[in-house]
């Protein structure tokens, strides 16, 4: 099983294992076979079927704030 040029070895490997993970609790796999999870998450990859999204994710830190104020209002200044 040959990994695609763009992916390096170790970032294979963590991509492998999630989706991996991904597959044990229950996603449905992209290829057809018998393969263990493990390496039909491997196929998918290599195959270019499983692609990593690097895309940040948003956190709402505005939100928190208020709470924050919230909790600290009521504690009495020492």
């Amino acid at each position: 099983m040959d990994r695609p040029s763009d992916i390096g070895r170790f970032q294979f490997v963590v991509l492998s294992s999630l989706r991996a993970a991904q597959l044990l609790r229950g996603c449905v796999p992209k290829i057809d076979g018998g393969h263990k999870r493990t390496v039909t998450a491997q196929l998918e990859i290599s195959l270019g079927m499983v692609k990593q999204d690097f895309t940040p994710v948003a956190v709402a830190v505005t939100d928190a704030i208020p709470v924050l104020a919230a909790a600290t209002a009521d504690t009495p200044a020492w």
